[in-house]
């Protein structure tokens, strides 16, 4: 997930002055979390109502929001999933400690595990999507925690860092203007990627290229409110100040080999224009026991909203048959 700023619209009405949202109202409920650091709350909220077929959506970053995921609302409602938008712990609506040691894979993955519990979410109806560092997320609790899902979505995300790198190395960074690029690629090694100058050049030649594939002033307001409020410390600290691969805590993070121990069904979606290798994502499925892929010929990393009728539908036909 980019560590994009952008400016968030005053209308959204979503956040209060306070920038909380009323973790009561419309559905939203706290959970309490315990982590070897204390106990915090983390924001979830639910819209549906299937006692068979309940999705948690995992959203990316580290440190982006549900924000952006709130496209669904146009089209899961209709295919009857019941579904869990849901702040990580350091993002949103949810507390925001300063505790760096919070900022592992591993703790959030019993994070996940807890939520799940406040949930009641079970293996007879348990989903579970997550999308970018939500895919991460994903594979790790499933490799830990299989026996309580019913299913698994991996959403724009490689089993790889290091061939996540490697792509960008391979790919995208040889389209891209070489002048541009090395002024890019300055300012990170002088740790200068605050520079408004750094975005200014990323934006048009690598965002609205291979994240969401439209101009940026046209982005849906979900996707720039959520951008807006990404917790920039947790995401440089684990992803890395660079837009161009990883350099964090995530750095070394590979996990394509253990694939072939998720036995439940899953699928990995996959675009054709995004940061992400195409190709990796499809051999994931092929890794996966029981894996199946969606292919999105016009998307880019966001592809629920640069190729949403194809997101949505293969998403939609993969529940209706786990159902």
């Amino acid at each position: 997930m980019a560590n994009v700023d952008l400016k968030v619209s005053a209308s959204s009405g979503y956040f209060d002055t306070s920038g909380r949202h009323d973790a009561w109202s419309g559905g939203a409920r706290m959970i309490d979390i315990s982590t070897p650091a204390g106990d915090y709350r983390v924001w979830t909220k639910r819209t549906g109502n299937n006692p068979k077929l309940k999705l948690l959506l995992l959203h990316g970053g580290p440190g982006a929001t549900h924000e952006y995921f709130e496209g669904f609302d146009s089209l899961l409602p209709a295919e009857g999933v019941e579904y869990y938008y849901y702040d990580q712990l350091g993002s949103g609506n949810s507390d925001q400690p300063t505790d760096t040691a919070l900022w592992t894979t591993a703790r959030f993955v019993e994070e996940v595990e807890q939520v799940r519990q406040a949930l009641g979410l079970t293996r007879d109806n348990f989903c579970l999507l997550g999308q970018s560092w939500g895919g991460i997320l994903a594979i790790e609790y499933a490799l830990k925690y299989q026996q309580h899902l019913k299913a698994l979505i991996i959403s724009n995300m490689m089993a790889s860092i290091p061939a996540y790198n490697d792509y960008a190395r391979r790919v995208l960074m040889p389209a891209m203007d070489p002048a541009l690029l090395a002024e890019a690629q300055a300012l990170e090694a002088a740790g200068q990627t605050a520079d408004p100058r750094y975005m200014e050049i990323l934006m048009p030649m690598h965002y609205e290229k291979h994240v969401l594939r439209r101009p940026s002033a046209e982005w849906p307001e979900p996707v720039t409110r959520s951008f807006g409020h990404i917790n920039n410390e947790l995401y440089s600290l684990m992803q890395g100040p660079s837009e161009l691969g990883a350099s964090g805590r995530l750095a070394e993070w590979d996990r394509f080999d253990d694939l072939a121990r998720i036995t439940v069904p899953t699928l990995t979606i996959g675009a054709q224009h995004d940061t992400m290798d195409p190709a990796h994502m499809e051999a994931m499925s092929k890794r996966l026991p029981k894996g199946q892929h969606l292919h999105l010929p016009e998307g880019s990393h966001l592809a629920m909203y640069d190729d949403q009728a194809r997101y949505f539908a293969g998403l939609a036909a993969f529940l209706r048959a786990v159902a």
